[in-house]
């Protein structure tokens, strides 16, 4: 297993790409290898002939545990015994090889069958009799039984089969712990066509909610049903460890600016009218955000370890809500794009974090983050750092506000409030206090971000 991500420890098969017995050229993908936040492509160093496959789609696997075995031009099957005892293998049956090719080795969970205590001993028993002839086929409906059944799926599962219209819990999963894998949701998919129609499927639930013992008090029922534990992916749990991290282990300040920006809606909307490509207003941001980080070059640096990193060039981690959790791709070179190149190059990196595509080199690296929470409305937050960098911008929505003029007159402007948290061991509060008065120039002065 690759260290597809820097600091990882372990990642998992999503999917592989090869069989056994497949021969293989350089370049040539291999699998799929989810990691925290993204799906990365694992390909082949070499060419050769696929002789084993160690690990089981879904399966994590700490890095630098072997997971196939690359046969060399000559090599048959009696090389692979010695290759796996050279490498501290096991060997001996199915489950240690771990091959996603024998079935032993990862069975799905076990059918759970109505129990015995829970069928009618009232009259209604015989119509609850027909609920288990249908069993082996996939139904679509839900069911009190199918709602308190705790799904284990990837994030790219989830999304797929919610592009697919399937609930996750009509689906039997094959991976470890029962856990819904890529070729569960594709099975299940070629059989909809055998599915009883709804028609059929209706009486079947109604059965098995009659199978409830009529003694059963209806709290009992409630309680049951009034919450669900939704298991932790990869991605969540990775959020959760670093901004844990981050949090109690970097010494954050934080700054809040109010801009005034009627010039930079009033000019945004000129430039929409002549526009090919719509611009939004936290287009504007990431360009003002890398003009202030030019004007304050002390201000775009990292903290690594025992030394403090300064960069050259402006690449900017853009904050991007998907369906899984937060992902932060970058945007790199900002200084040197116009603001339709920024607009292009965030629209087409946010599309594909939605949909799990970004490569990994796609989330590393940047001095700097935004994160933009105005279109929901929010008018002010903090945010957390995302170590090493040393700033994030938390950008408000502008709304109508009471000004007072130099001259004392009462006006009413468009305000939009921005707070910077900022890292204390790589920003004094003078210069982070720097670099927002040359962000809020530039915002305010928003020609200056078109030069």
């Amino acid at each position: 297993m690759p260290e597809v991500l820097a600091g990882a420890t372990e990642a998992a098969i999503q999917t592989w790409l090869i069989a056994e017995g497949a021969a293989v050229a350089v370049n040539q993908g291999l699998a799929e290898i989810e990691t925290d936040k993204a799906i990365v492509e694992l390909t082949a160093e070499a060419a050769g002939t696929i002789g084993r496959l160690l690990v089981a789609e879904g399966d994590n696997v700490r890095v630098g545990v072997p997971i196939m075995v690359l046969l060399a031009d000559g090599e048959g099957q009696d090389a692979i015994g010695p290759a796996l005892a050279a490498a501290g293998v096991q060997t001996g049956g199915n489950a240690s090889a771990g091959s996603p090719s024998a079935p032993a080795a990862t069975p799905g969970p076990p059918s759970t069958p109505e129990p015995a205590a829970a069928q009618p001993t009232t009259p209604a028993a015989p119509a609850a009799a027909p609920a288990a002839a249908p069993a082996p086929v996939t139904i679509e409906v839900q069911t009190p039984a199918d709602s308190t059944r705790r799904l284990f799926a990837s994030p790219l599962v989830r999304r797929l089969a919610g592009d697919a219209g399937v609930a996750l819990n009509h689906i039997r999963g094959t991976g470890p712990q029962g856990r819904i894998v890529r070729r569960d949701l594709e099975r299940h998919l070629e059989d909809r066509g055998s599915s009883l129609p709804m028609a059929q499927a209706a009486p079947a639930g109604a059965a098995r909610v009659a199978a409830a013992p009529a003694s059963a008090p209806a709290a009992e029922a409630t309680r049951a049903d009034n919450f669900e534990d939704v298991p932790l992916d990869r991605m969540r749990m990775a959020i959760a460890r670093r901004l844990t991290e981050s949090k109690s282990t970097v010494p954050h300040f934080y700054l809040v600016a109010d801009c005034r920006v009627d010039a930079l809606l009033e000019l945004r909307r000129t430039v929409n009218e002549n526009a090919t490509r719509k611009i939004s207003v936290n287009d504007f941001v990431l360009k003002a955000v890398a003009g202030a980080l030019v004007d304050v070059p002390v201000a775009n640096a990292i903290w690594y370890g025992d030394s403090i990193r300064r960069y050259s060039t402006v690449d900017i981690s853009v904050a991007v809500a998907t369906e899984g959790g937060l992902k932060t791709p970058v945007v790199r070179g900002v200084e040197r794009l116009s603001l339709s190149e920024v607009s292009a190059t965030v629209a087409e990196m946010a599309g594909r974090a939605r949909e799990g595509r970004l490569k990994q080199n796609e989330l590393e690296g940047g001095s700097f983050s935004v994160s933009n929470l105005g279109m929901y409305g929010t008018s002010q937050f903090s945010a957390i750092l995302n170590p090493p960098q040393s700033g994030i911008l938390a950008v408000g929505a502008a709304r109508a506000m009471p000004l007072v003029g130099t001259g004392g007159e009462l006006t009413v402007g468009q305000v939009m409030t921005v707070t910077l948290s900022a890292d204390h061991r790589v920003l004094d509060g003078a210069v982070a206090a720097e670099w927002l008065a040359a962000f809020q120039r530039r915002i305010e002065n928003p020609f200056t971000i078109l030069i």
